[in-house]
């Protein structure tokens, strides 16, 4: 499926390499392979979700296919063109009906049955397969003779969130780029100059994403993110004194809010450090939740520095369990008991 801009309806949504923050090594090699004519048939790009991934690959798919040829998408030719539009006809995004995996019928249909058709423009074809973690043995079986011997012009890259997932084959013949945090000073600048989000609620989602623009991104223009935050806030605030009722009834409360459980064990987690840094620094500045001094200092005060850290360990058995499948419910009952106890 032709899809040239794949970023075209997201709001993270880019020009090139220079309108993203962060991972300035992977940017800089895949410029220099750019400029020097020396781009190779296949890559692995490697990050969490929300690292930054598609960006990277958005970016470089564009700069590939872009008529200029000096490192960037120059933004005025006619491939760049037809790219922002997502109707470049030499760059493919394998798409999948399964939503738990890519089969070899998508990999037959979408890259190899296609790849020796040359190029509409002089230039690279080029393939993304994004969430590459989803395909199977099979299709990656499949997809390997091409990684082997693909015509000049192609391009494949792979993005991927566990590179344990792909072969071992695959990955040998990749050149594989692994995504690093980001700096959380350029996040919360790049929500404040970009998406016009306040300071206060750029500097939480900034902090909570752990260097991941695009899970910041995400929460900074949520329509709902300042009531969920909120809401999460009241628990933390009143948790000490709350009956074990009240527990249960926040949690089906935040069941029926449909909260993002690890937007909320993160948000959580910033809090209780905000708690930790203010006990062992007092010092304002340092906390993200300012606005929270008051119910902060509260707990600072009576809590011991074992108590803080035992709620931090809390936070993250209560994320062990849910990635174990263990009931929702369950396990956020016994994460506020346990908070509740410390």
């Amino acid at each position: 499926m032709t899809g040239g801009c794949f970023l075209c309806e997201r709001s993270d949504f880019v020009n090139g390499f220079k309108d993203i923050i962060g991972h300035e090594q992977v940017i800089g090699y895949l410029q220099t392979a750019l400029k020097n004519h020396k781009v190779s048939n296949a890559y692995m790009i490697c990050g969490e979700p929300g690292s930054g991934k598609t960006l990277v690959a958005s970016a470089f798919a564009k700069a590939l296919v872009c008529q200029a040829g000096y490192g960037d998408a120059c933004n005025m030719c006619d491939s760049c063109h037809q790219f922002d539009s997502g109707s470049h006809p030499d760059v493919k995004v394998v798409q999948h009906e399964k939503t738990a995996s890519i089969g070899v019928n998508d990999v037959r249909e979408q890259v190899i049955n296609d790849v020796f058709e040359k190029p509409y423009y002089d230039g690279y074809k080029v393939y993304v397969i994004p969430e590459a973690d989803k395909l199977t043995v099979e299709a990656q079986n499949a997809l390997l003779k091409t990684i082997e011997e693909p015509p000049a012009y192609a391009v494949i890259l792979l993005l991927v969130s566990s590179p344990g997932t792909i072969l071992p084959t695959i990955r040998s013949r990749c050149i594989v780029l692994n995504l690093r945090s980001v700096d959380t000073e350029k996040i919360e600048k790049l929500l404040e100059q970009r998406y016009r989000i306040p300071d206060y609620q750029a500097k939480v989602c900034a902090a909570y994403a752990q260097g991941l623009t695009g899970k910041a991104v995400r929460m900074a223009t949520s329509q709902n993110f300042m009531e969920n935050l909120e809401f999460i806030l009241d628990i933390l605030r009143r948790i000490d004194h709350m009956e074990d009722y009240e527990l249960c009834s926040s949690v089906r409360a935040i069941t029926n809010n449909g909260i993002d459980v690890n937007d909320l064990l993160d948000i959580m987690k910033v809090w209780y450090r905000d708690v930790l840094v203010l006990k062992a620094t007092n010092d304002v500045n340092q906390l993200v939740f300012k606005n929270e001094y008051q119910y902060l200092q509260e707990k600072a005060n009576i809590a011991s520095y074992e108590s803080i850290n035992n709620i931090l360990k809390a936070l993250d058995t209560a994320e062990l369990r849910l990635d174990a499948n263990v009931n929702f419910e369950i396990a956020m009952e016994m994460l506020l008991l346990a908070i509740k106890e410390n």
